[in-house]
């Protein structure tokens, strides 16, 4: 069970880290963005591989941190009955979710961009736009890397689920624990 939790810890640690790194990209996109629009209606003029950088940024950055984005809970889901459940009823759809949809999706973009992101590397792709920017290859490359950080971080809720079913939620990190379910309580009662 040890074991399990280490590797659980090490996982959100690498997910930690590259989503602590990549989030930074977003400023750089704000700071490229404005800097196309003041050259384009400022002074008139533009650069094909200024406004293909803010879009690659745009790109290397949210695949990049779609592991972080699931460590912290942050993905967009319909819990109408997820979020006022239990720990272990969570754990329980989290553990056939992420063995049903989110590890077969990991493998099947996996599988599907590995001969797309290898001929990209081939010939070593730029961008089509004339005056782009080079190594659109390395753009790519973030396509397998979404879907590794994904399926690490699948993995490590897999190995949550399996310590919170067996009643060794003491393992699992505080800031990767399931959330207590919030109950509502009345409004006290006033003059309005």
């Amino acid at each position: 069970m040890r074991a399990m939790a280490m590797a659980m810890r090490a996982i959100c640690a690498i997910n930690w880290l590259v989503g602590q790194v990549f989030s930074w990209l977003a400023l750089g996109v704000v700071a490229v963005c404005f800097t196309v629009v003041v050259q384009r209606y400022v002074f008139a003029i533009s650069y094909v591989w200024m406004q293909d950088l803010y879009i690659w940024l745009s790109g290397a950055m949210f695949t990049a941190v779609a592991g972080f984005a699931l460590l912290r809970d942050d993905h967009v889901r319909v819990d109408i009955f997820y979020r006022p459940a239990g720990a272990r009823h969570k754990a329980i759809v989290d553990l056939i979710g992420t063995v049903l949809f989110l590890l077969p999706f990991c493998a099947v973009v996996y599988i599907y961009s590995m001969p797309f992101v290898q001929r990209a590397w081939t010939y070593h792709e730029a961008s089509a736009n004339v005056g782009g920017m080079p190594g659109l290859f390395i753009l790519k490359s973030f396509i397998i890397a979404f879907a590794g950080l994904l399926a690490l971080q699948g993995v490590a809720m897999m190995l949550r689920s399996i310590l919170v079913l067996k009643g060794r939620e003491d393992l699992v990190p505080e800031y990767f624990r399931y959330p207590v379910p919030h109950v509502p309580q009345a409004l006290p009662e006033g003059p309005l």
